[in-house]
């Protein structure tokens, strides 16, 4: 019997081990992230360069999402779970801190794929080894507990941005010992890497049109979030903030997806369609575009207004995962979440070049108007899919 239960206190102590490893490496990404998109952008627009420019560099980002994806599983498969991990954080790594040393325009878009390629395969791994060390009967706080850190490392990458400036080589080290750190606990975890078996082939493009209302939301998140965050600095320098105070609105968008994810989650338990919590997340979102432009002279009514809304927005994501799991099952469940990665990972190319282009053709206003199509565009497919009561 002591024998029993000494065996699963050491299975329990290494699923924990595992755990922390892969939520680390997520943190990293998350940090990564939330210091690199406005960075990059502040630096880019201090050269001189367009908005439309910025927002094609950062679209970049979007293109080595989709690339890395149908990778992750061959490559984990054949090298290992955490062989692949420690890869792609050194590859992360050094192509953040390689933004300081090449200064080229064209340089960065190159730099810019081999970094979100490497940050894509950590997520798709991550998540991976999140799931299958997470005791059955904990998952549901497992999971909670990793959406919180991602979401504190959104919110932590912009404040320190706040904190360090965009001057010299001290954010671009900053950030590659945060991802290098990251390394340690996936070392002390690597006898509990799990074994990666892909599964049966099925194609995930025709799922993108299963259930319209949880493809689309994701692709809006996608392009809201990325084209916000790579192009708001931007907006708030043309307006008059300072780098520091544009980079804390950043951090206040990050903390209200921290604290409002699991109430907007709890709610669309109770209700009987998830799409009526969508339209809500969608009519907020364009509601707080449409005030923002009247509201920007006051710093502190804009962070609150930034912290409603990107907590509110962020709901895209997790209520529009949920329906989408609410609808399929088994198989073709698996396919529909690789394409609902997908349609995020199109959100995140497009939605920069499209805040770009409305800032340049609109001025600092054209940031709001071009976030505003997207949620209004939404907005009427979710209406016509309720009316019709179809998924």
């Amino acid at each position: 019997m002591d024998a029993v239960s000494n065996s699963d206190q050491i299975v329990v102590r290494s699923s924990w081990r595992a755990l922390v490893a892969a939520i680390a490496t997520i943190s990293a990404v998350g940090v990564a992230i939330g210091l690199g998109i406005p960075l990059l952008s502040v630096i880019l627009e201090s050269r001189g360069h367009s908005a439309t420019m910025i927002g094609l560099n950062a679209a970049v980002a979007g293109i080595a999402s989709i690339v890395a994806a149908p990778f992750a599983a061959p490559i984990a498969a054949r090298f290992g779970v955490v062989p692949t991990l420690l890869c792609m954080l050194l590859i992360g790594a050094l192509s953040f801190v390689g933004f300081h040393f090449f200064t080229h325009f064209w340089m960065w878009v190159v730099l810019r794929i081999f970094l979100h390629f490497a940050l894509t395969m950590l997520f798709i791994l991550s998540e991976y080894w999140i799931n299958t060390a997470a005791p059955p009967e904990k998952r549901g706080l497992v999971l909670g507990v990793y959406a919180t850190v991602l979401s504190l490392g959104f919110a932590l990458g912009p404040w320190l941005f706040s904190v360090i400036g965009s001057v010299g080589i001290r954010p671009f080290a900053v950030g590659f010992g945060i991802i290098i750190f990251a390394m340690l606990p996936v070392l002390l975890a690597w006898k509990e890497s799990p074994d990666f078996h892909e599964e049966e082939h099925v194609p995930f493009a025709p799922f993108i049109w299963a259930v319209p209302t949880a493809t689309a939301a994701v692709f809006v998140f996608g392009a809201v979030e990325t084209g916000g965050f790579a192009l708001f600095p931007v907006f708030g320098a043309r307006i008059g903030y300072s780098e520091a105070n544009a980079a804390l609105l950043l951090t206040t968008i990050g903390l209200g997806n921290v604290l409002l994810q699991i109430p907007i989650g709890l709610l669309s338990d109770h209700v009987d369609d998830r799409r009526k919590i969508l339209l809500a997340c969608t009519l907020i979102g364009l509601a707080g575009m449409c005030v923002l432009p009247f509201i920007y002279t006051n710093w502190y009514l804009v962070a609150g207004l930034l912290f409603l809304w990107g907590g509110v927005v962020a709901g895209l994501y997790t209520v529009g995962l949920a329906h989408l799991g609410s609808q399929l099952t088994g198989r073709e469940l698996a396919s529909a979440n690789a394409a609902f990665v997908f349609c995020y990972a199109v959100g995140m190319l497009v939605g920069p070049q499209a805040v770009g282009i409305g800032m340049d053709l609109m001025g600092p206003a054209g940031f709001a108007v071009a976030l505003a199509v997207f949620f209004g565009a939404y907005a009427l497919l979710v209406g016509s899919r309720l009316i019709s009561r179809r998924g």
